[in-house]
Formats: C-alpha cells, sequence, structure tokens
C-alpha cells in the first residue's frame, strides 16, 4: 500500500525528525551519563521529547531551507 503524493512533506518531516532527534538524543543522553545501565530508558524518554519537538519544526524549517539553497546555488 502506498499513500498518495500529497503527503509526501509530512512523511519527509516525519521520517526526517525522527531519525535525526533519535541520533542526536542518543549522543546527548551517551555524553550525559556514559554507558550507564539507565542509558537506553534515559535516551528514548529524551528522544520521546524531542521528536515531539523536532517533527513541527522541521515542517516549518524544510521548506525556508529549500528556498535558501535555492539562492545559494546554480
Amino acid at each position: 500500500m502506498r499513500l498518495p503524493a500529497k503527503f509526501a512533506p509530512f512523511l519527509f518531516g516525519l521520517l526526517l525528525s525522527g531519525f535525526m532527534s533519535f541520533l542526536v538524543s542518543g549522543v546527548a543522553t551517551v555524553k550525559a551519563l556514559g554507558f550507564a545501565p539507565e542509558l537506553f530508558s534515559a535516551w528514548m524518554n529524551a528522544w520521546a521529547f524531542s521528536w515531539v519537538v523536532a517533527f513541527p519544526v522541521v515542517l516549518v524549517v524544510a521548506p525556508l531551507v529549500r528556498r535558501l539553497v535555492a539562492r545559494i546555488t546554480e
């Protein structure tokens, strides 16, 4: 089953924000706690919170960044 193309920007934002927030929250959590026993649960809590913030930010910022890139490239 495939989604209609009109959902592509939202799916892009969902996936990009999910992957990026997962990686960045993991790095930040390891830096803060080291490889402690509670690392995984702390990371998942940080990821859940950061994804809630990152998703709407990506939806707003991505079009602005695309326009900026178009202006500074040929």
